[in-house]
């Protein structure tokens, strides 16, 4: 668990809902709710003077139609870390989501500790991988298949398997840097050239991929 503070961003058109989350995150010491706004149109003017670590977005807001929201969150402030929040089970949905670079996704029926667990990771660079999540990208290899795309996948070497697996398993750099004998640079510099090699611009692009070829050695999804 980081120990270091972090900077949380709420935007839900809910009061209720806002206030509910706030409460709950001001419980931890190291989280620290620097905004809380019922639009994301006021959020873009609340970040030009605030620094925010991490996003808790609503998938629905009345002032951004259809998901412009997340693409102008990845757009002009691709360093903040962004978990969608939302009723919503959707996996077309989440799939889109996910598409536009999204770092976790959490449903408003989850419980609490879910949402504190994926603050952590997504501050700490890992993947946090709610069941939501999963199957998002389970029914993202389905649809792969029915395609057929991916006929001809590229080549991975041992090394770059490896660590595909360790991101699966929700690893930081530091972690797998440890577990492949590499610096954390290292680490850093395979994943950004698997990147460029899929031209995919995210982990979790990389992760579908990697699914839908078959290159994890993931459980089956029932």
């Amino acid at each position: 668990m980081l120990t270091r503070p972090i900077n949380v961003a709420i935007v839900d058109d809910h009061t209720l809902v806002r206030k509910a989350l706030k409460n709950y995150l001001t419980q931890f010491p190291n989280i620290k709710v620097v905004i809380q706004t019922p639009t994301a149109v006021a959020l873009y003017l609340e970040l030009q003077n605030t620094s925010v670590d991490v996003l808790l977005m609503d998938v629905y807001l009345p002032d951004t139609p259809g998901f412009e929201g997340f693409k102008t969150m990845r757009e002009k402030f691709p360093d903040i870390k962004i978990i969608a929040i939302s009723i919503s089970t959707d996996l077309e949905v989440i799939n889109e989501l996910i598409d536009l670079g999204i770092h976790a996704y959490i449903s408003k029926l989850d419980e609490p500790e879910n949402l504190l667990q994926a603050i952590y990771s997504v501050s700490d660079n890992k993947l946090f991988r709610s069941k939501l999540f999963t199957e998002a990208l389970y029914w993202n290899k389905q649809m792969e298949i029915r395609k057929g795309a991916n006929k001809h996948p590229i080549v991975f070497d041992d090394r770059e398997k490896r660590i595909l697996q360790l991101l699966w398993q929700e690893k930081s750099n530091k972690e797998i840097a440890n577990e492949v004998f590499l610096s954390v640079r290292s680490i850093e510099k395979i994943r950004q050239d698997l990147k460029e090699k899929l031209h995919v611009k995210s982990t979790i692009g990389l992760l579908k991929y990697a699914l839908s070829n078959n290159i994890l050695d993931a459980p089956k999804m029932i």
